[in-house]
């Protein structure tokens, strides 16, 4: 039997339009739901390594929205 150990599975929402962002924005103003997000990319190596950090961020804090856009996908 294998034991490894599961990642939970993340909270954060990545964000691959402008009709994602909308949406998510929208329903997080309609339920009073403070969002934070994180604006990324893959050749910023700050960012890149706040990755695990937002995602423990996300995990800790159930009761707000973490999005995440990358800056290059979405334009």
């Amino acid at each position: 039997m294998d034991r490894q150990s599961k990642k939970p599975k993340s909270r954060v929402v990545k964000i691959n339009s402008q009709h994602t962002w909308d949406l998510f924005i929208t329903q997080a103003n309609n339920q009073a739901c403070p969002v934070m997000v994180h604006f990324t990319a893959a050749w910023c190596v700050p960012s890149v390594a706040m990755n695990p950090f937002f995602e423990e961020l996300a995990l800790c804090y159930q009761d707000i929205l973490f999005l995440s856009v990358d800056v290059d996908d979405v334009k």
